[in-house]
C-alpha cells in the first residue's frame, strides 16, 4: 500500500495549531467523507482518520504538523494527485512551507 508523509513546520503554537487541525478535520469529514477521532495530549495532539481505501494520522505539536497517510490498492494509482491536493490544502491552512 502506498504511504504518504507530509510535514510542515509552523509558528502558531499549540493552541493555534489545534485550531488549524480542527478546520482540517471539518474539511476531511465534510469534503472527503473521513471518519476522524482526536486524542488531545499535553504537548501533542493526534487525529486518526479513515474512510474506504484511506487511513492515516495527523500529529500536531506547537511547531509541526505531521500527516501520515496510507492508501489502499485502488487509490494508490492516484497517490501523486492525492499528495498534491493534501499539500495544497495544508499550505492554504498554514501558509507555504
Amino acid at each position: 500500500m502506498p504511504q504518504l508523509r507530509i510535514e510542515r513546520e509552523h509558528t502558531l503554537g499549540l493552541s493555534g495549531a489545534r485550531a488549524v487541525a480542527e478546520r482540517w478535520r471539518a474539511q476531511a469529514e465534510q469534503e472527503w467523507g473521513m471518519s476522524c477521532e482526536s486524542e488531545t495530549g499535553q504537548n501533542e495532539d493526534r487525529m486518526r482518520f479513515a474512510r474506504s481505501g484511506v487511513s492515516g494520522e495527523l500529529r500536531v505539536t506547537d511547531t509541526r504538523f505531521d500527516l501520515q497517510l496510507q492508501l489502499g490498492f485502488l487509490l494508490g494509482a492516484y497517490s501523486g494527485k492525492i499528495e498534491e491536493k493534501i499539500r495544497a490544502n495544508l499550505d492554504a491552512l498554514l501558509g507555504p512551507a
